[in-house]
C-alpha cells in the first residue's frame, strides 16, 4: 500500500497510490515542535508554524500563499503539536506540483520578516486568550499540566501571553534554522500518482540539507503535576477532564489501549457515553481519548456536567475505569469494539487526506509503517484478558490526575472525589 524512498540529506518520502482518486493529498511533517521549547522559548513551534505563511521566497504575501492553493481549488493549512509540525495540502491531481512546491516554500523558504513576526504577536496572543474563555479548551490545557507537570509536554503548545510577548526574534530564526531542515522532514503524498513523482517533485521543493541535532527531555515520571487542578469563569456549566497515565507511542501495548479507551468512551456505544449520559441523564458530552508521546502518555476522560451533580458525574466515570480493572470485558462488547475501530480505518483508507496522513504520521513518529491489513491485524490479535491485565496495570488511586473549569464560588472538595472506591 505504501512506497518509501529516504532523499540524502532531504526529507523521506512516502507515499500511498488511490487509483481513480481525482484529489492528492499532500502531508509535510516536520520533527520539530513544542516540546523543544524551554519555559523562556514556550510557543516557539506555534509561532514559527504561523509566521511561515506570512510570505516566502516565491509567494512574497500572506495573499499570495493562500491563491497559489485556493486559487486551483485546493485547501491547506498547519498544525503544531508537541513533537511535530504538520503542513498539509489537498489538491486536484493536475495541481500536485504547486501543492509540493507551496509546501517546500512554506518549510524551507519562508521570508521570516521581523515587522510581520512583531505584527503576529498580537494574532496568537489573541489565540491564547480564545483558549483562556472557552472552558471546554482551557480545561484540557489544565489536565496536560495536571498529568505533566510543568514542562514542554505539560505546558500550553501555543505558549502563555508573556511568553509569547518576551520571544526574542532571534530565538525564531534560530527554531527555523536547526529544525526546519529538509532533512528533518518526511512528504507524505496520497492519491492517483506515482511515487517516483512524489520523490521528484519533494526533491526539487525542498532541495537538501542535514537532519537537526536538536532532541528533547525525557518525559518526567508520571504523573508529575498537582493532583487536581481548578479554574474558576463565568459558566453555567463544570468542565472536567479525568485520566491515568497511558502508554509511551511505541509500546506493545498501544493497540489494546486503543481498543480499551473504544469500550470506555470512543463513540455513542462506549460504556461512559450509556452510563454516564443515556443511563444517568449526567452529561450532554462524554467521551475518552488516548495521548501518546515517544515515551510517555495518557488516557484522559473529559465531560461537561452540571455543577451541582458534579459528585455523581466524577463518580460514574471512575466507575467505569474500576469495571476496565475488575472485570473481563464480555466476548460480544470486545468484538464490538474491535468491528467499530477497524471500520473507521477501513473507511478513512479512501480519503486521500487520512490516507497521507496515515503513512506520513507512522513514518514520522513511529518505529515502523504498518499497512492498513497489518494494523487490522493488531486489533484482531487484542484479547478481553490483555485488556483487563493492561487495566490492572494503569489503574491506580495515586495515578488520577483531574482538572475543572467550575462557575465562580464553586469547585471546593473536588480532591475528596477523585477515589477509585465508592
Amino acid at each position: 500500500m505504501f512506497e518509501r524512498t529516504a532523499l540524502p540529506d532531504g526529507p523521506r518520502v512516502i507515499s500511498s497510490r488511490l487509483t481513480g482518486a481525482r484529489s492528492v493529498s499532500l502531508a509535510a511533517y516536520v520533527l520539530a515542535g513544542s516540546r523543544l521549547e524551554s519555559a523562556k522559548t514556550a510557543g516557539a513551534a506555534h509561532f514559527m508554524e504561523h509566521i511561515t505563511f506570512k510570505g516566502t521566497a516565491a509567494f512574497p504575501t500572506t495573499r499570495a500563499v493562500s491563491e497559489a492553493i485556493e486559487g486551483v481549488g485546493g485547501s491547506f493549512n498547519a498544525a503544531t503539536d508537541r513533537e511535530s509540525t504538520i503542513y498539509w495540502v489537498r489538491v486536484p491531481r493536475r495541481q500536485v506540483a504547486r501543492g509540493m512546491e507551496v509546501l517546500g516554500e512554506l518549510i524551507c523558504r519562508p521570508n521570516l520578516r521581523t515587522e510581520e513576526i512583531e505584527a503576529e504577536r498580537s494574532v496568537i496572543v489573541e489565540e491564547i486568550r480564545s483558549y483562556l474563555d472557552d472552558p471546554g479548551e482551557h480545561v484540557h490545557n489544565l489536565f496536560d499540566l495536571a498529568m505533566f507537570g510543568d514542562t514542554p509536554l505539560g505546558r500550553e503548545i501555543a505558549g502563555s501571553v508573556t511568553s509569547v510577548l518576551a520571544l526574542p526574534e532571534e530565538n525564531l530564526r534560530s527554531f527555523w534554522s536547526e529544525g526546519y531542515r529538509p532533512g528533518n522532514v518526511v512528504v507524505s503524498a496520497a492519491g492517483d500518482i506515482e511515487h517516483d513523482e512524489v520523490v521528484q517533485l519533494a526533491q526539487r521543493a525542498f532541495g537538501a540539507g542535514p537532519s537537526s541535532s536538536l532532541r528533547f527531555d525525557p518525559a518526567p515520571p508520571l504523573p508529575a503535576g498537582e493532583r487536581v487542578l481548578v479554574a474558576r469563569r463565568d459558566t453555567t456549566q463544570t468542565q472536567i477532564c479525568l485520566g491515568i497515565p497511558g502508554l509511551p507511542r511505541d509500546d506493545p501495548g498501544a493497540w489494546t489501549l486503543e481498543v480499551l479507551n473504544a469500550i470506555l468512551g470512543d463513540g455513542m456505544s462506549s460504556r461512559l457515553f450509556q452510563s454516564v449520559r443515556e443511563d444517568r441523564g449526567l452529561a450532554y458530552d462524554v467521551s475518552s481519548y488516548v495521548v501518546d508521546f515517544a515515551d510517555a502518555g495518557a488516557l484522559v476522560v473529559s465531560a461537561g456536567v452540571d455543577p451541582g451533580r458534579t459528585r455523581p458525574a466524577v463518580r460514574a466515570i471512575l466507575d467505569e475505569f474500576v469495571r476496565l480493572r475488575d472485570e473481563i470485558v464480555p466476548a460480544d462488547e470486545l468484538a464490538r469494539s474491535k468491528a467499530y475501530l477497524a471500520g473507521r480505518l477501513e473507511l478513512r483508507m479512501e480519503e486521500t487526506r487520512h490516507l497521507a496522513s496515515w503513512f506520513g504520521g507512522q513514518e514520522a513518529l513511529h518505529n515502523r509503517v504498518l499497512t492498513l491489513d497489518q494494523a487490522l491485524a493488531e486489533l484482531k490479535a487484542v484479547t478481553a484478558e490483555g485488556i483487563r491485565s493492561l487495566a490492572e496495570r494503569l489503574v491506580r488511586d495515586e495515578a488520577l490526575r483531574m482538572s475543572a473549569v467550575v462557575p465562580r464560588r464553586r469547585g471546593r472538595g473536588l480532591e475528596t472525589m477523585l477515589r477509585l472506591s465508592a
